[in-house]
């Protein structure tokens, strides 16, 4: 082949890689934490959950990760890195920006929690930096999901409540995959930012499909089947609530 027709090519390429990097977008997602619709306040708030329990709440934690978006035809587009974790007590932390090809989706799904290869890697940055407060040194794995407070009905010290929820081997697998279709078709474009709002429900933690008393459960921190039935409640706790397509 000739050096210009391979010139031609090379430049060819570029234009269509370059071309390909500049048609991205920002798709925004906003996590609105709240305990059976009312909003959640840390510390001095009281809630009942589905046995009658009251019950406050110190600390809320979870991953979302490994998020994919579902293009208008079906198709799935994977978003590479999307690691973030939703820390109740930082504010900045419930609103994700995340980077997406140009175009038009009608759904998206993530990970509640880590996937098993960054479980198995050992300690990381940035969202999973174990400074988070989400990592089981002993264990060699991540807390997917974190909720501490107090409750009358605790018979821990200090009538604590304590759900560190991991596990992401074999039948108590905690890592759920959730799915959500929005009401209007979201468009990612350079110029375009669609903005979904989240409602996580604190309170499926401890309902359907199984009901958790902290009198009997009041304190989880090792994964298992106690764990594993929090993370199938917890798989029922994202619903949108409204959708800003700019």
């Amino acid at each position: 082949m000739k050096p210009k027709a391979l010139l031609y090519i090379f430049f060819m390429l570029l234009m269509a890689c370059k071309k390909e990097k500049q048609e991205q977008g920002t798709l925004q997602l906003t996590f609105t934490n709240v305990v059976n619709g009312a909003a959640l306040t840390l510390n001095t708030a009281s809630y009942t959950n589905a046995a009658g329990e009251a019950f406050t709440v110190s600390a809320f934690r979870y991953y979302i990760s490994n998020i994919t978006l579902v293009r208008m035809d079906n198709s799935e587009v994977k978003l590479a890195d999307t690691y973030f974790l939703v820390d109740e007590s930082k504010p900045a932390s419930r609103t994700l920006q995340v980077m997406a090809p140009r175009g038009e989706y009608r759904a998206f799904s993530f990970l509640l929690g880590v996937d098993s290869v960054r479980n198995v890697s050992g300690a990381q940055t940035g969202a999973l930096d174990p400074v988070n407060g989400m990592f089981w040194s002993w264990n060699s794995g991540y807390i997917m999901a974190k909720m501490e407070g107090t409750s009358p009905a605790s018979a821990a010290a200090g009538q604590a409540l304590t759900f560190h929820i991991g596990g992401f081997r074999g039948e108590y697998n905690a890592v759920r995959r959730i799915s959500l279709v929005s009401p209007i078709s979201l468009t990612v474009a350079a110029d375009r930012k669609p903005d979904v709002t989240i409602k996580a429900d604190l309170y499926t933690w401890f309902s359907l499909p199984n009901q958790v008393q902290f009198a009997q459960t009041a304190t989880i921190h090792v994964p298992g089947e106690d764990a594993w039935k929090i993370s199938e409640n917890y798989s029922n706790m994202f619903r949108i609530t409204s959708v800003t397509d700019l």
